[in-house]
């Protein structure tokens, strides 16, 4: 089954095709398309049909640049996820598009680097537009993979600077995240930063949590009440950010969250007036940041054709205008050429100016801050609520790329 509609439109006259005849870029999409994670895929698909026309015309791609993204179920899980590469692989795909689960992208990093070592010609690139875990563009990095979504040390470093800086007040966290690579390694990377930025800051708390597993969040947030935590970090996404949220509401939890997933589908309508300016966000975009209210145009496109549903995967623009001017730099569609093409690339993303770094294949950018508020038309800063709740998220502070960026220990081997 076609996931995406192919869609393009030509350039001007003067600009030379990309091949001499038209080729399409095929991506395999490798994540949960069933069980707990289904919602959430959904929502990355109909980005990417959407994503697909609003580049195509903003940054004007020739008529013989066309992408097929066709979804490919691995349940989640590793070794599903490996029977699906190779069946991706031997349908044709030389572009995996795979990122919800770091503990997934850990075993198809490995698969990706046997396949190509051993296939000539035939090689694969994996393009990550998710996954957080930090080893994954450090001890792990790899020439075929490129990662488009803020690591863990990244997000760690945004956070813990707002709660230094923003939140003096805090003086007891208490930590939950799942526990599998990238809810372990945004644990430590919170706990090591705290203690360097802010040692009189106790940590009263360090859950990990089985990933997506948990039905009923209320023993947990029974044990932050007794805590005496004044703020809560996670790194919960998915079903399991919607079920603590959900049962800190129920309980009347005074406690402040620090989030990195309350963006997410289904979390802000769960909330309501009680959290207005009880929760924070780091993120990679928010639609409300005037006074230009970057990605506004392709959010209202998607809300028209898709009521109460959100940009929440704003990395899938990015892929996808990333790899597109790649090919076009590489005149080729070939997995080698447009790897190379990419290394170093500088282009306009979503909302910022975006770099993947050489070095390591780890998307520089902008993160943001934000903070849950009422998006009821009084102020004229707040235009997008999300999910068509009535609440929404404004931005309290933006760190620069360079703010934000994190010395990586990668050693590159190139073919």
């Amino acid at each position: 089954m076609k996931l995406t509609h192919l869609s393009a439109i030509a350039l001007a006259a003067a600009v030379v095709s990309f091949a001499a005849k038209a080729e399409t870029v095929k991506v395999a999409f490798i994540d949960p398309m069933s069980g707990p994670f289904a919602a959430t895929t959904q929502n990355q698909r109909r980005n990417i049909d959407e994503t697909l026309i609003y580049l195509a015309k903003r940054d004007k791609w020739p008529a013989d640049l066309k992408f097929e993204v066709v979804p490919f179920d691995n349940k989640n899980e590793p070794q599903a996820s490996l029977i699906q590469l190779n069946k991706a692989i031997n349908e044709g795909y030389r572009f995996v598009l795979q990122g919800l689960s770091s503990s997934v992208s850990h075993a198809m990093i490995e698969a990706v680097n046997k396949h190509n070592e051993r296939n000539p010609g035939k090689e694969v690139v994996l393009l990550n537009p998710t996954s957080t875990d930090t080893e994954l563009t450090n001890e792990k990095c790899s020439f075929w993979h490129f990662r488009f979504e803020p690591n863990t040390d990244m997000k760690a470093e945004a956070t813990t600077s707002q709660i230094v800086q923003g939140l003096p007040d805090v003086k007891k966290i208490y930590l939950i995240n799942a526990n599998y690579a990238m809810g372990q390694a945004t644990s430590k990377a919170l706990k090591e930063l705290l203690k360097r930025k802010k040692p009189s800051i106790e940590i009263v708390g360090d859950d990990l949590v089985p990933f997506a597993q948990v039905k009923d969040y209320s023993p947990y947030v029974a044990k932050i009440k007794a805590s005496g935590a004044d703020l809560v970090v996670t790194s919960l996404f998915g079903p399991d950010i919607i079920g603590i949220v959900k049962a800190a509401r129920d309980s009347s939890l005074k406690t402040k969250f620090f989030t990195y997933y309350a963006h997410n589908r289904g979390v802000a309508g769960g909330l309501g007036e009680p959290f207005i300016g009880q929760i924070y966000n780091t993120t990679l975009w928010n639609p409300n940041n005037p006074p230009d209210f970057k990605g506004g145009e392709l959010l209202t496109a998607f809300r028209k054709k898709y009521p109460g549903d959100d940009i929440n995967v704003p990395n899938i623009p990015n892929v996808f205008a990333m790899v597109a001017q790649a090919v076009l730099k590489a005149k080729s569609s070939d997995p080698v050429k447009v790897a190379y093409a990419l290394e170093g690339m500088k282009i306009q993303g979503l909302a910022d100016e975006i770099e993947m770094r050489k070095s390591d294949h780890q998307l520089q950018q902008p993160l943001y801050v934000t903070t849950y508020v009422k998006v009821d038309g009084k102020d004229k800063d707040l235009r997008f609520d999300t999910d068509g709740s009535g609440y929404g998220w404004k931005t309290i502070k933006r760190l620069d790329p360079y703010v934000a960026s994190q010395p990586t220990s990668c050693q590159m081997k190139r073919p």
